[in-house]
């Protein structure tokens, strides 16, 4: 069981993994460059060299962390985190496959479209995909309110999808509401350096990316799933 788990993983994450990279960089990529744009002029318009008594040499306070350069490094960089958010969900949706396995391969994309509801499409109600620029709440408030987000949703589809009584029904659709009446943390001030229509472009593109990567993740996760119980049954 547990080779399973892993084989399932390992596969479905690195196929998922490189079919997200893929439409990142021709897609959601694109975005953020021009977005980085907006940002970089003002911050290069203010820094500007100076200089220390007693004739020191000019320098300017313009140092920042590393961060790949565009190019091979992003991508790499970037593929190298998908890598790893991807076999981490495969492993979740594998794990959960060995409570209530998949009878048909299709049922993958149902599993896939419940994790993109609950890891996606819930916590960006309240959080939107942003470029690079805009206000932000604290950062430590935003990860909770998406942690909680999350397990309420997942709690509240396994309610809906598995719950018996419409007692159970009722109580999943409570559950999901709870995060978004409680409301998620905002800036004092909202602000944009990058246009609202780059905006509005950049929140569909990752919506569907993540569409695209969830329900590739759910259908390959399970046919790899059956495939592999199926040829230990045969061995």
């Amino acid at each position: 069981m547990i080779k399973r788990i892993a084989q399932t993983a390992g596969f479905t994450g690195l196929l998922a993994a490189l079919l997200l990279t893929l439409l990142q960089s021709f897609w959601v990529a694109p975005l953020i460059l021009q977005a980085e744009t907006f940002e970089n002029a003002p911050a290069a318009a203010e820094v500007m060299p100076h200089e220390h008594a007693q004739g020191a040499a000019a320098h300017t306070h313009d140092a920042e962390a590393w961060e790949p350069e565009n190019g091979w490094q992003r991508v790499l960089s970037t593929t190298g985190g998908n890598l790893v958010v991807a076999v981490g969900f495969a492993l979740m949706l594998a794990g959960l496959y060995t409570l209530r396995a998949p009878t048909r391969t299709a049922q993958g994309l149902l599993w896939g479209l419940a994790g993109y509801t609950t890891f996606v499409l819930a916590p960006t109600l309240g959080l939107p995909p942003e470029l690079p620029g805009p206000a932000a709440a604290d950062l430590a408030q935003r990860q909770v309110w998406w942690i909680g987000t999350a397990a309420s949703t997942a709690a509240g589809i396994a309610l809906l999808v598995f719950g018996r009584s419409w007692l159970l029904k009722v109580l999943g659709v409570a559950i999901l509401a709870v995060p978004h009446v409680i409301g998620a943390p905002q800036p004092e001030v909202h602000s944009m350096l990058a246009p609202q229509a780059l905006e509005a472009q950049f929140k569909i593109a990752s919506q569907l990316t993540n569409v695209a990567f969830w329900l590739a993740l759910g259908l390959i996760s399970a046919w790899l799933f059956r495939r592999n119980r199926d040829g230990q049954y045969s061995a």
